[in-house]
């Protein structure tokens, strides 16, 4: 048994020897692409999102616990809106944001290197007035309907860093209303300009927020305060490529309460979720998926599905997203948690091609494997060639040739190869018992 045990040692010992060079090879070679690709994620990742009580604020709470299931922690960000965050992901303060249509400078952002994740949901100009403007401008009951009717009167605009101001920059000088006084702008924060509008402080204050915001939300119930309806919508979707025509239907806020009581039409510009092209490509993934989950059912303007898409993004979309919005999840990202699925995805192109390098390196290890084994064999031939030579030669004395030759072949008694070399081994014996042979005969 001890001898049998012994074999299989030696028999593993010379396999290891003899694959090991290969194995090097490729083990080496698949360190340097590891840390050349590096398929593995940082740990954190800092997203920008926007003011206290925004939809982006609430939105971007979703998105730190969708990626805490895969071990990964989200830092958020609070910031005024979407100029701010496209300056953050600019300078490279932040690696995801949200970001509005018509804020990016799609030229200068797509050569910064500013990606797409995808379009993730309408965010429409919500224009709520004081309703008691309805009898002065109308002088009669009925929705405010154009942005004329808002001449003389106190509107706030939201900071500058959200983009608000620019874009209600840009609808106010078609409607000929950015001459000085046409319209008396303020800038305050979305909460403090609610405050003011229930106050009346101000007429009236622009949002740009999905309907999930919590300030929408109570806005739309407040029986004081109305909401404009755009006519006509198409004209400035025919203008300003970055705005939809979206319709808030008739009771869906609250079919008990019947709010909105009529189809309000909107403007909307489509949020997108952007990232730098130096963010790492699996937290890409990570955040296209989450977007795929949280933004994928119907809502007040969209039906199930329609978000994310790739169609309305204005920045180019990256591949990640793509592959997520557009295709389908690939088998690892089926079968394996986050951290398999992402090594294998990023890593079988290497893993294959060592796999195609492995077939020519792999035809050397049955010669390497035999020289082992035979070395133990042959070792040993060339003290029996130096006894030889002594015999030849009658170098030496009978008893301390045959004392060496002896104590030769206890030695190769001892030697253990697998049965397929044992003709090697009784080779040597008989070779050895030819010398003692020759070396009787030649003192006889």
């Amino acid at each position: 048994m001890p001898k049998i045990i012994k074999l299989v040692a030696l028999s593993i010992r010379d396999l290891f020897i003899s694959i090991g060079p290969p194995l090097l090879i490729v083990a080496v070679l698949l360190i340097l692409a590891y840390r050349w690709i590096d398929p593995q994620p940082p740990k954190t990742v800092t997203m920008a999102t926007g003011p206290a009580g925004s939809a982006y604020a609430e939105f971007g709470k979703r998105y730190a616990a969708a990626l805490k299931a895969n071990g990964i922690e989200v830092v958020l960000k609070p910031t005024d809106g979407s100029l701010n965050n496209l300056e953050l992901l600019r300078k490279g303060e932040a690696d995801v944001a949200f970001v509005r249509g018509g804020s990016a400078d799609v030229a200068a952002d797509e050569e910064a290197g500013l990606l797409s994740l995808g379009a993730l949901f309408y965010e429409p100009l919500w224009v709520f007035y004081r309703a008691e403007l309805e009898h002065k401008i109308n002088h009669r009951s009925g929705p405010l309907t154009r942005l004329t009717q808002l001449k003389g009167l106190r509107v706030n605009v939201d900071k500058p860093g959200s983009g608000v101001p620019a874009i209600m920059g840009r609808l106010l000088r078609v409607n000929r209303l950015d001459a000085e006084g046409a319209v008396v702008l303020s800038h305050l924060e979305p909460e403090p300009a609610t405050a003011a509008l229930e106050a009346g402080l101000v007429d009236a204050i622009v949002l740009a927020s999905a309907p999930q915001s919590p300030l929408v939300k109570r806005l739309l119930r407040l029986p004081d305060i109305a909401l404009m309806d755009f006519d006509p919508g198409e004209a400035y979707v025919r203008r300003f490529d970055f705005l939809s025509e979206v319709t808030l239907p008739h009771g869906v806020v609250d079919l008990a309460a019947d709010l909105p009581p009529r189809d309000v039409a909107l403007l909307a510009t489509t949020t997108s979720l952007l990232s730098r092209e130096q963010t790492h490509p699996a937290l890409r993934q990570l955040f296209a998926q989450a977007a795929q989950s949280l933004h994928s059912r119907g809502g007040y303007f969209n039906r199930a599905r329609d978000f994310p898409n790739t169609r309305t993004s204005e920045l180019p979309v990256s591949a990640e997203g793509d592959r997520v919005i557009n295709g389908r999840p690939s088998f690892w990202q089926r079968y394996l948690p986050f951290w398999a699925s992402n090594l294998m995805e990023r890593m079988w192109l290497v893993i294959g091609g060592l796999v195609v390098l492995m077939l020519p390196l792999s035809r050397i290890i049955p010669p390497v494997y035999r020289f082992q084994v035979r070395r133990r064999v042959f070792r040993w031939y060339g003290q029996l060639r130096e006894i030889e030579q002594r015999v030849d030669t009658r170098n030496g004395e009978l008893k301390a040739l045959l004392h060496e030759l002896d104590e030769l072949e206890r030695t190769v008694d001892g030697i253990t190869v697998p049965l397929s070399y044992t003709d090697e081994l009784y080779a040597l014996r008989s070779n050895i018992q030819s010398v003692r042979e020759r070396l009787l005969a030649t003192w006889a």
